[in-house]
């Protein structure tokens, strides 16, 4: 009898990392708050949703690339099950995951830097990306 066990792939620690993305956003939007008196416009933990909402420049451009990281996730983990599941070539799955955190890590910075057109183009990539681990099984 053959058994087959399942392992912890590059593509699932890509999955980890960009899980892990939109934190990392949420933390750069927040930290200049940290430490200050919500009197001086400090982070406001009793409504932090309101006080990130009412930031502006680099801050509240980190917010929102916060927001844009968690709408990409689930087609990400899911792109990765699925061709997990159908047996897609592994180290294709891994390269193309690899190849979509490093674009949407080059998104966020583009995006804090206010650098819209080279932001999109990141998305763009990275999505593309993604769509490549979805269809890598295609048979």
């Amino acid at each position: 009898m053959n058994i087959t066990y399942a392992r912890f792939t590059v593509a699932y620690a890509c999955v980890l990392l960009a899980a892990l993305l939109p934190y990392a956003c949420a933390y750069l939007a927040k930290y200049r708050g940290f430490g200050k008196p919500r009197s001086q416009g400090g982070y406001d933990n009793n409504d932090p949703r309101a006080w990130l909402a009412r930031q502006d420049g680099w801050q509240g451009r980190a917010n929102a690339a916060q927001a844009n990281s968690f709408e990409a996730l689930p087609f990400f983990i899911g792109a990765v099950i699925i061709a997990h599941q159908l047996g897609a070539p592994q180290t294709r799955i891994d390269i193309l995951a690899v190849l979509f955190v490093t674009l949407r890590i080059i998104y966020i910075a583009m995006y804090v830097a206010g650098l819209p057109t080279a932001r999109s183009a990141m998305w763009a990539l990275a999505f593309l990306a993604n769509l490549g681990i979805f269809l890598s099984a295609w048979r």
